[in-house]
């Protein structure tokens, strides 16, 4: 494969390919880049739905039973009567949020958008080493999601059981209106996202090994790719445990097995089940949940470090330290999961094992945070809008990853555990660092995926507001979870204890919906700029690597005729003796330079 990878120096200008057609472009297309732009966009819808359904939850927490049009309008009468919630519609809204999300917006707009877009650009490759294969990820990935979403559809109201669906909630499906048809949906929604993650991880390490052009070794490689590629590994390494996990549940629910159940009472009636545990299915769902931040956020730091070294105008700091850092965190992140389950009845000599694994996982994330601070100190910074979120990113990284010491402690642990801190932490250091990776990914390759330019000034308003907002929603957060706000109630009114945290309730609840309202700026952006844009030069950020080599306009095949040498480093930035500041990594070196750049 390698061997036809680097021969292929035919011109490859469109008449080597049969005439495409509509369908064949767009729909089942197996261009890497055609397929990246079909997950992302595919995300940014998902998007659409996960944040509208955390803006419907944040009303019915803030002005508890109080009756709202909208509610009536998109929960129709059964879920929400006189546009009331009603506390079973709570419970859906927030696990589909969490499930749409963490899986089909982040997972799939990170690593599907990015890793199928740079992977071959990056390392000099004309395509993934299986079209096919990729195009049948994206479509198993769309099934998967129009499943996921039909479930809302269903009669007895979409998963309630949490994004985590513990059983015997998930299990018994006469447990809750919840953990009827849809549970059953979203359990095969969730195999067969499982299945393409899988496919599409495989594709990643495969491209990355073999398909790398001359001159590319490992340590030549930009930090992007180093994080894509990780995250691929960590993907096949923890994904089928959830499959595994999900299949058993399936069993559970429809073949009478007793995996996961044991002792169930309900209204008074004694279950059959008998011999399982409940617990055990915390341990596979944790064994993936844990890497799944990882598997969100490695590739959100790998599109930070590459737009931080090319708007500060600085090669970027510790690069060995940094792929060290990402392997070690990829390591580490498998033996952490324990530290979700504190409250379980874990051993507490297992409990302090946990405690000091996950403690550990903070030194490689402190690298990463004192390098990126590193590359940007006394930097020629351009603050353009990919510039402004991967900063934010670095912010809330920083922020979010405090609040973890706490959590992954497991006798401080037990105090905050299931409050709003845990709430506030996770969406800080995973959700809203992720966001902002993603955005600034965007902002930064869009002239690579549509040839044009994104409006800056759009992107300043967008970052501003949605960086106000994010800290306005979760920073009040850690407070009412540390005076012992359980989380997931659907109203705290029955405990008069919570009535003075009524107003930060409130207050949260402005923030996201004027943080939430402030997307429109970018969407509109985002559209718009596609058709009608400022036509984007080849190489706009002034940047080193090998993606900014190839014709405005993509063509299957990336480069016409050869595709190029690699001699250098991906980061020689305001490098002495040159006229630029930026040496591309397809120039050799000149005679008497320098060679030492680690």
């Amino acid at each position: 494969m390698s061997a036809v990878g680097h021969d292929l120096t035919l011109d490859h200008s469109h008449e080597d390919h049969p005439k495409e057609t509509f369908i064949t472009k767009y729909i089942f297309s197996m261009d890497h880049k055609m397929i990246a732009k079909q997950f992302l966009i595919s995300g940014i819808l998902m998007g659409i739905v996960g944040i509208v359904m955390s803006l419907l939850f944040r009303m019915q927490i803030a002005w508890p039973e109080e009756s709202f049009g909208i509610f009536k309008f998109l929960l129709g009468e059964k879920m929400a009567p006189g546009g009331v919630m009603k506390n079973d519609a709570y419970l859906a809204l927030v696990t589909m949020h969490g499930t749409i999300m963490v899986f089909f917006v982040l997972t799939a707009g990170l690593s599907g958008t990015f890793s199928n877009l740079l992977i071959p650009l990056q390392i000099g490759a004309r395509d993934m080493a299986s079209g096919f294969m990729n195009m049948l990820s994206f479509w198993i990935f769309a099934l998967s999601s129009v499943i996921m979403i039909s479930s809302l559809f269903v009669e007895s109201g979409p998963a309630s059981a949490g994004w985590t669906i513990y059983p015997p909630l998930s299990a018994v499906p006469q447990a809750i209106p919840g953990s009827g048809l849809g549970m059953t949906l979203w359990l095969i929604s969730m195999a067969l996202f499982i299945m393409q993650s899988l496919m599409g991880s495989l594709n990643y390490i495969v491209t990355v090994l073999n398909l790398r052009t001359k001159g590319m070794t490992m340590t030549r490689m930009p930090l992007t790719i180093w994080t894509l590629f990780v995250t691929a590994i960590i993907g096949v390494v923890a994904f089928p445990v959830l499959l595994s996990a999900a299949l058993l549940l399936i069993f559970d629910r429809s073949f009478g097995t007793s995996f996961f159940l044991s002792d169930i009472y309900i209204a008074g009636e004694v279950l059959h089940y008998q011999g399982g545990s409940p617990v055990l299915f915390e341990h596979l769902f944790w064994f993936l949940g844990h890497p799944e931040v990882y598997i969100v956020i490695l590739p959100a730091m790998g599109l930070v470090s590459e737009i931080l070294a090319t708007s500060a105008r600085k090669p970027i700091f510790g690069y060995r330290a940094m792929i060290t850092s990402v392997l070690a965190i990829a390591f580490l992140s498998t033996i952490v999961w324990g530290h979700h389950m504190f409250v379980s009845g874990m051993n507490p000599f297992l409990g302090s094992v946990f405690t000091f694994t996950t403690l550990l996982i903070a030194i490689p994330s402190a690298v990463k945070a004192f390098n990126w601070i590193t590359t940007i100190w006394k930097g020629n910074l351009q603050m353009n809008p990919a510039m402004l979120f991967s900063i934010g990113m670095v912010s809330t990284f920083i922020t979010g990853g405090l609040t973890g010491i706490i959590l992954g402690d497991s006798t401080l642990d037990i105090n905050v555990h299931d409050t709003y801190f845990v709430v506030a932490h996770f969406h800080l250091v995973m959700g809203i660092s992720a966001l902002y990776g993603m955005f600034a990914g965007i902002y930064h390759w869009f002239p690579k995926m549509y040839g044009r330019m994104m409006n800056k000034n759009l992107g300043y308003i967008h970052f501003w507001v949605t960086a106000v907002c994010s800290y306005g929603v979760f920073f009040p957060m850690h407070f009412i979870g540390m005076a012992g706000l359980p989380r997931r109630y659907y109203t705290n009114s029955a405990f008069p204890m919570f009535d003075e945290m009524v107003d930060v309730n409130i207050l949260i609840t402005v923030f996201a919906l004027v943080g939430a309202a402030f997307q429109l700026v970018f969407l509109w952006n985002f559209f718009f700029s596609i058709f009608y844009g400022k036509k984007a030069t080849q190489n706009p950020w002034k940047a080193t690597t090998l993606e900014w080599t190839t014709p405005v306009e993509p063509i299957h095949g990336n480069w016409p005729g050869a595709i190029p040498e690699v001699h250098r480093w991906p980061y020689d930035y305001s490098k002495p003796g040159f006229d630029v500041d930026f040496v591309p990594q397809t120039v050799p070196f000149q005679p008497g330079e320098e060679k030492l750049h680690h």
